[in-house]
């Protein structure tokens, strides 16, 4: 099987050195594809708007985890496992586990530091399992959450309230209720969960013997207050289904093994969620002809989707031919201006082709990538080949500083930062911008330094 590269359409990062003011599993990864964040952004906005939060500043990030689970650290980022989306049946399933987490986020649910090392994330699963604290020896708590192998917490530990639990079930209920969306999914999930609670047998007769209600208790109370909604039997927009369904299949995927997917989406399904699915399965292992087909007969139902044609552009990019991916990946950008992601693929199809009148070209849709969107790591690294290429030694290290700076490589961003410093005109903003990083990381490498002294 060939190893994913970081020009794939899932960009793959480590978690810490996306959302440096939240890491709550540094051993994670994130899973970045523009169609998913775009659905994402449009599913969640009406639940962060009534949660009275900005949409411009809640990230809902996706993290390469099979566990059903989904929590919130600190600032308003929701974190959602790839195993909830491929659990979840619906859209609305996960605008319910989604507006439970806003339910933290606006309540300010920030984990109780009791003396112990700093708390880093609230998890969907205490709304089964409830209260337990992973701590130095948590005893039968923190051997629960670790039976669940999830991830959410690492130098700390996860303490919930039932206040907390109830204030978020309460919080996310009027968010849906205001948005007009259905409490059905939100229902139907907490079912899903309750599985989880009796698989590991961690529950108790007597509900106020644990931090939290039973899950059976929670559905019953969450199910009083959905049914007298009026959106109770309200569908989910079928436009945001679908867009859901091919997301949630394209994940398949690309994360599954290529049986497991062809046993899900059969060749005789020819749905778009199963095309989906079957061209990621089969770029994964090589099989480029079988995944192009998959594309084109995308294609042939929508010419202008500009995730097709992004998807076409990457399977020959990757396959090695990036002059032909030129133009279903330019076509893309044309269709799709506001998607950053795409505009690096472009980027990095225009460099592969190894023409240098390109580069004036590749120079441009990268720096309007980035400018979008400053975090990715892969398209500094692009950019930095452009400099490289161009002569400018200096603005090529600033770039390798940016990228090292996402990345969390603290040594690496000092050296290169310090590099572009010596040949980067100073007061100048680049120079000024060196300056930053090389501060930044220098602090790092100084704390890090210490902790090993001690």
């Amino acid at each position: 099987m060939r190893r994913p590269t970081l020009a794939m359409r899932w960009l793959m990062l480590a978690l810490c050195a996306v959302f440096a003011a939240a890491q709550p599993a540094v051993a994670q990864e994130i899973l970045r594809d523009s169609e998913t964040e775009k659905l994402f952004a449009d599913m969640s906005k009406p639940l962060i708007q009534a949660a009275q939060l900005d949409p411009k500043n809640v990230k809902i990030v996706l993290i390469n985890d099979p566990e059903i689970n989904a929590f919130v650290a600190g600032g308003q980022v929701v974190y959602i496992h790839t195993g909830l989306i491929t659990a979840a049946d619906n859209a609305n399933q996960v605008q319910g586990v989604i507006a439970h987490e806003l339910g933290h986020v606006a309540g300010g649910h920030a984990i109780r530091d009791d003396g112990a090392k700093k708390a880093t994330g609230i998890s969907i699963l205490s709304l089964v399992l409830g209260g337990l604290a992973i701590a130095a020896g948590a005893g039968e708590a923190g051997m629960g959450a670790m039976a669940l192998g999830t991830q959410v917490a690492q130098s700390g530990y996860l303490s919930f309230t039932r206040a907390q639990e109830t204030s978020a079930d309460l919080a996310g209920a009027s968010y849906l209720t205001k948005s007009g969306i259905s409490g059905k999914g939100s229902i139907d999930f907490f079912k899903k969960l309750q599985n989880q609670e009796y698989r590991l047998a961690i529950y108790a007769t007597d509900s106020y013997a644990r931090t939290h209600p039973l899950s059976s208790e929670r559905i019953a109370s969450l199910t009083q207050i959905y049914s007298k909604d009026p959106a109770w039997n309200r569908p989910t927009d079928p436009a945001l289904e679908a867009r859901f369904q091919r997301v949630r299949a394209k994940l398949i995927g690309f994360i599954s093994e290529k049986q497991s997917v062809l046993r899900t989406y059969p060749a005789s399904d020819t749905s778009v969620p199963a095309r989906y699915a079957r061209a990621y399965a089969y770029h994964r292992l090589g099989e480029d002809e079988k995944a192009l087909v998959e594309a084109n007969a995308l294609l042939a139902t929508a010419p202008k989707d500009p995730f097709y044609l992004e998807l076409k552009g990457q399977l020959l990019l990757e396959s090695g031919k990036p002059a032909a991916a030129l133009d279903p990946l330019r076509e893309s950008v044309a269709v799709a201006p506001d998607q950053p992601m795409i505009q690096a693929m472009l980027g990095h199809a225009l460099i592969a082709t190894e023409k240098n009148d390109l580069l004036p070209e590749a120079e441009k849709v990268l720096k309007a990538s980035i400018g979008r969107d400053n975090d990715q790591p892969f398209a500094w690294y692009q950019l930095g080949t452009i400099y490289e290429r161009k002569g400018d030694p200096a603005r090529a290290a600033l770039a390798t500083a940016e990228r090292y700076n996402l990345e969390g490589n603290a040594k690496f961003a000092l050296a290169s930062a310090n590099a572009a410093l010596r040949g980067i005109p100073a007061g100048t903003p680049d120079y000024l911008r060196a300056q930053d990083i090389a501060m930044v990381s220098k602090n790092e490498v100084d704390r890090k330094k210490g902790k090993k002294d001690k």
